[in-house]
């Protein structure tokens, strides 16, 4: 039985917010992260459950994909790929607004790949994009992967913290 925080496993399953023990009794695996300092619950979900992750919770109301991104840990440690999801609709009968974050971990000396969200949600086109260009993480399916921000023959992502900067870049038809 693996322990973290000098906890059993099953004990930790009663730490999870309610967003995380309502897809555990789904049988959709997920790691709870708790909560940031504005209290929106915070899930870790490993790359072959993205998918069936955002397409549950978009069926328990969480209807619109307000951002998605990518950050690194640091040279030589994770890359993080993260979808924030807000409840939108009616606002007269919503009391207070529902959200959620899900992030997506993975280690830089392995396939840097995940599904795309595009098929769930059509706003994710830009933001998946600017990920893959800045972080160089691939989304399966996505209907135009290619760079958003840096010229198509970049080498390289320029926010990685490992990234070093080239001496030049030669500008084409600059004058």
């Amino acid at each position: 039985m693996e322990k973290e925080n000098n906890l059993p496993k099953e004990e930790l399953v009663d730490q999870r917010g309610f967003i995380s023990k309502k897809l555990i009794n789904e049988n959709i695996d997920n790691d709870s992260l708790g909560t940031d300092h504005i209290g929106v619950e915070i899930l870790s979900v490993e790359p072959d459950n993205l998918y069936k992750t955002i397409s549950k919770l978009k069926t328990y109301g969480f209807n619109y994909l307000q951002c998605q991104g990518g950050y690194d840990e640091g040279p030589g440690k994770r890359l993080v790929s993260f979808y924030h999801l807000i409840s939108v609709g009616d606002i007269s009968t919503i009391e207070k607004i529902m959200e959620v974050r899900v992030k997506v971990f993975l280690s830089r000396d392995s396939d840097l790949s995940i599904p795309s969200l595009y098929s769930i949600f059509k706003g994710s086109d830009w933001q998946e994009r600017e990920t893959f260009d800045m972080f160089g993480i691939n989304f399966i399916d996505h209907p135009n992967p290619k760079r958003l921000l840096m010229p198509e023959d970049w080498r390289g992502w320029p926010l990685r913290k490992d990234y070093i900067q080239p001496d030049f870049y030669e500008l084409q038809d600059a004058y």
